[in-house]
């Protein structure tokens, strides 16, 4: 039996469109190629995949960065773009190893966690890719009025993260998120 989705009147009226930024953290990457400003000069396709998204979907890129797999990098570079950017996408070092701090370095920003996107990324993961989806600590949450989202580095999963989740809802979280 298909469910039937009613429409959402929580959507009516918002937004369209938003500025959005989007930040590859690699160490090795950025050790190869430097800070560049595209996702084509860093060879990232998993940034590639982020920006042509969002703009496919009508949103505009006003930041592509790439930066190294550092703590204090990656707090930087997120909370200079809080209130000045509608969303941040970050893709890489939401893993389990000891280089992987994106999330340490992004939680302490968070004001509003939004713990059903990660609970909801894992699980159509797992549909994907087996029980291995339990490694991620992919999360999302609202910084001031910044949406703030830590996807993995595989091209794969910020593709399933960004039009399963993400972009069927930035609208929705986004009103939200600027309620006074």
């Amino acid at each position: 039996m298909q469910r039937v989705r009613a429409r959402n009147p929580h959507k009516v009226g918002v937004k369209k469109s938003y500025n959005a930024a989007v930040i590859s953290i690699s160490t090795s990457r950025f050790m190869k190629y430097g800070s560049v400003k595209t996702p084509e000069k860093a060879e990232d396709i998993s940034g590639r995949i982020i920006v042509d998204l969002l703009e496919n979907a009508g949103h505009k890129l006003c930041l592509y960065s790439l930066i190294s797999d550092e703590g204090r990098s990656i707090t930087e570079a997120v909370k200079a773009l809080i209130n000045d950017v509608d969303v941040v996408i970050t893709t890489g070092g939401t893993g389990l190893a000891p280089r992987d701090v994106t999330i340490e370095a992004v939680k302490q920003m968070i004001q509003k966690d939004i713990p059903g996107f990660g609970e909801l990324f894992r699980i159509i993961s797992y549909e994907e890719v087996g029980s291995s989806a339990m490694l991620t600590r992919a999360s999302g949450g609202i910084a001031e009025k910044t949406a703030i989202f830590c996807l993995p580095g595989s091209p794969n999963a910020v593709k399933l993260a960004m039009e399963a989740l993400i972009l069927p809802e930035l609208q929705h979280i986004l009103l939200h998120a600027s309620e006074q």
